[in-house]
């Protein structure tokens, strides 16, 4: 878990490392609300908002900032604490099939 004040330093450096085609998954401590951003390849990325809203974004890498932080206001108003999840390679079916357990 990392502190909401770090995460997106946090999700630049992880991003950064990852190969194209893998995502990384926020999630709230209950693991209800979440944000997934997929590196499309170096430029692109694809932002998937599941949570209070249901949204995608296809945005370039540089406005990543601005857009995150505008959804971390929307959908983790209250956390203090985010999950960050490293996750494999990006397919529509998988992301529905992730079991979290729920608390």
């Amino acid at each position: 878990m990392i502190d909401k004040t770090k995460i997106i330093d946090t999700v630049h450096e992880r991003l950064k490392k990852l190969p194209d085609g893998h995502y990384l998954d926020l999630r709230t401590y209950k693991r209800n609300r979440s944000v997934v951003i997929v590196k499309i390849d170096a430029d692109n990325l694809l932002v998937i908002e599941d949570g209070y809203f249901n949204q995608r974004f296809q945005i370039k890498t540089e406005k990543l900032k601005k857009l995150l932080k505008t959804l971390l206001e929307k959908e983790f108003p209250r956390s203090h604490k985010i999950r960050l999840y490293v996750m494999g390679r990006f397919t529509e079916d998988a992301l529905g099939r992730i079991n979290r357990k729920i608390l």
